[in-house]
């Protein structure tokens, strides 16, 4: 039989928000590999995975996660991981790759999978999907995604801030992650088109360290590389009004 490779998104820290489909795939799992940036640091999806397995189950695979610049860097830390978790397909059929938010969403185990693909030809890759923090953010701060047929765009701020400035100047919804380090160019875009007073930003969603705020407090950046942002659409107070 064919080994098997589950990307499993266990949520944006809270370890109440991993699903019930995510927990028994966790569970069933030979091995769950977790991603970390270094051998001595816990990662966030590392600490709500061991609130559903015991330690001796988990993987530590160190991965350039923050990356962007050195490609030969990036690369050799894809490569170097996916050896490592081809090799555990080798012994195990099914390993388990946990990660944080839902793996189909910027995620790691994109890259992850199709270097293992080709390693391991044959191997079936599965994923389970996970709560990401664009909707843990809207919960905790109350903001409404999305209204009648108003449309939702995510941007990584890793692109440019011209990139949501763009989508700021849209009729919807616009989410922003990673922007922690460009904070400044973040509040500027929301200013420069109207968008600032309804918006609100978030980070360590779930875990001790949350901070929720107004957008407003974006002058007080750089914050955390993970952090949320939602500018919701723009609504007159009108029930319904953009059915």
């Amino acid at each position: 039989m064919s080994s098997r490779l589950i990307g499993v998104g266990v949520g944006p820290g809270d370890p109440e928000l991993v699903t019930v489909k995510g927990v028994n795939a966790l569970r069933a799992a030979d091995v769950v590999v977790v991603p970390v940036m270094d051998t001595l640091e816990r990662g966030r999806a590392e600490a709500t995975v061991l609130h559903y397995v015991p330690e001796e189950k988990v993987v530590r695979v160190v991965f350039a996660l923050n990356e962007r610049t050195d490609r030969a860097r990036r690369e050799a830390a894809w490569d170097a991981a996916g050896e490592r978790v081809a090799g555990l397909l080798g012994r195990h059929p099914a390993v388990a790759f946990a990660t944080i938010g839902d793996p189909n969403v910027y995620s790691t185990f994109t890259y992850l999978a199709h270097t293992v693909q080709a390693l391991v030809p044959g191997t079936v890759v599965e994923t389970v999907p996970g709560i990401t923090a664009m909707q843990d953010l809207a919960a905790r701060s109350g903001a409404v995604l999305t209204e009648g047929t108003e449309p939702l765009t995510l941007v990584p701020v890793t692109a440019g801030a011209a990139v949501l400035k763009d989508a700021l100047g849209g009729p919807g919804t616009v989410v922003a992650y990673k922007f922690g380090r460009q904070a400044h160019e973040v509040a500027r875009a929301l200013r420069e088109t109207g968008r600032l007073d309804d918006a609100v930003w978030g980070s360590a969603l779930g875990l001790p360290e949350e901070s929720v705020r107004p957008a407003a407090d974006l002058e007080d950046g750089p914050l955390p590389y993970l952090s949320t942002l939602i500018a919701p659409a723009r609504r007159y107070g009108t029930r319904g009004g953009k059915l």
